[in-house]
């Protein structure tokens, strides 16, 4: 959503973003033609432990209380001069924010000046969607072809739209630490991989490929860095069953130079996992320098990690459900088992071919271009918006006498006084008339 937005701004469009947010950063923030909104953040500080934390009382509080504020502050006056406006939201959390919103959009007799979209990313909380509920009021999408086969299995045919990569993705990497890194690791074949401790993911394939290599005496390194999941301590305690040797690694600055002193004095071990976030430049030089990221996936919804690496002029090794911009042999090694010997077989062709393995970083960075958030926003998204102004008509039927609305875990009582502490409409709508949702709601 973040590449997405800055990228509909510079386009032109007037943008906001709302999204729960971070209770020390300001309730609203404009860069450019970009409003970032946050939302809740008096919920988010007693939650803070990231952004799952409390995800429940986090989504029915967003359903809860958005729709209401977007109407009269935003969409309405919108309305009055002639304006269309489109709404994309994204993932299981949002889904009941959208059916109250369409709700008020009916009610005020709206519904054909508003376009909705919504977005699915991945296959999580799909037990939690009232599916024939939501297509009645949005058009739905998804990032792949894989993701569209799997929610047809929920009744569903979702339009694709990609994800895109955003400008930095493309800058190149830091030179002086590239040559380090090789010059620290020649001789050994280095790994890669970034991913939720999540046994989709297939750690446990990635420390068997790595256990294969040394076998051959390849002096494999993996550089890994995973989520906080407990899978992690399966992964490590595979690896060291292994006979292999697990590393972790802090480092106090950012950047290349804090990526740089984490890989200090690891030259006898096998697994490095990185405990400090990785950030964008220091990601790209790590997966410009290895030999190989392993994105090898089972299930995969898009695989931005293996794109990303593409684009920063690496080797992707992708598995083989929604990354439908891989080839193999082309521009990326695809797996489709989780037996070792096959990302083996397929290295050594390229270890003894440094030309083919120049050209397929190169065409893999030819892709990642075909990639980038304005090629999609012009070539996809913007088309599929049309499609949804088009679809935009009054309903059928008439409103629900009542709306729907989430039941999902009540308000904790520390809940703003202005608020209210009931679970029903009738606090919404009583703010609407009164006024009481006033500007103080997002600061907190």
């Amino acid at each position: 959503m973040e590449g997405l937005t800055e990228t509909l701004a510079a386009l032109g469009f007037e943008t906001h973003l709302w999204f729960i947010g971070d209770p020390e950063q300001p309730g609203h923030e404009t860069r450019g033609g970009l409003h970032l909104h946050r939302w809740a953040q008096w919920l988010s500080r007693h939650h803070p432990g990231g952004v799952y934390d409390g995800e429940l009382p986090k989504g029915t509080e967003y359903a809860r209380t958005l729709p209401t504020y977007l109407m009269p502050r935003f969409l309405l006056p919108h309305f009055r001069q002639g304006g269309h406006a489109v709404i994309l939201a994204e993932e299981w959390q949002t889904t009941d924010a959208v059916l109250h919103l369409d709700w008020l959009l009916r009610a005020a007799g709206v519904r054909e000046r508003a376009s909705i979209l919504w977005n699915a990313n991945n296959t999580f909380g799909f037990e939690r969607i009232q599916w024939n509920r939501l297509a009645e009021v949005a058009v739905v999408t998804t990032v792949s072809r894989y993701m569209k086969h799997r929610m047809s299995g929920e009744g569903m045919d979702p339009l694709v739209i990609p994800n895109g990569l955003t400008a930095d993705a493309f800058d190149p990497p830091d030179r002086p630490a590239l040559a380090e890194l090789r010059r620290r690791f020649r001789g050994r074949t280095l790994l890669a991989k970034m991913a939720r401790w999540d046994p989709d993911k297939r750690w446990i394939a990635a420390v068997e490929i790595v256990a294969e290599m040394k076998r051959q005496s390849w002096r494999p390194l993996l550089i890994a860095r995973g989520g906080t999941e407990p899978h992690g301590e399966e992964v490590i305690a595979a690896a060291r069953s292994r006979g292999l040797k697990v590393t972790e690694r802090k480092w106090r600055g950012p950047g290349v130079g804090g990526l740089m002193e984490a890989l200090q004095d690891v030259s006898d071990a096998d697994v490095v996992l990185l405990r400090s976030r990785v950030d964008p430049e220091a990601r790209r030089t790590l997966f410009r320098g290895v030999n190989a990221v392993l994105a090898n996936s089972q299930h995969e919804p898009f695989g931005l990690v293996g794109l990303e690496t593409m684009a920063a002029g690496g080797i992707a090794c992708t598995g083989c459900s929604g990354e439908d911009y891989a080839i193999a042999g082309q521009n990326a090694l695809v797996l489709e088992t989780a037996d070792p010997q096959e990302f083996v077989g397929l290295f050594q062709r390229l270890r003894s071919n440094p030309s083919a393995a120049s050209a397929l970083r190169r065409s893999g960075r030819t892709t990642a271009q075909r990639y980038a958030w304005p090629q999609v926003a012009r070539g996809v998204l913007l088309p599929r918006i049309e499609l949804a102004r088009a679809a935009a008509r009054p309903p059928r039927r008439a409103a629900l006498p009542w709306p729907w609305y989430p039941r999902g875990p009540r308000v904790p009582r520390h809940h703003p006084p202005a608020m209210g502490t009931r679970g029903g409409l009738d606090t919404v709508i009583d703010m609407i008339v009164t006024g009481a949702m006033g500007e103080p709601l997002l600061h907190r």
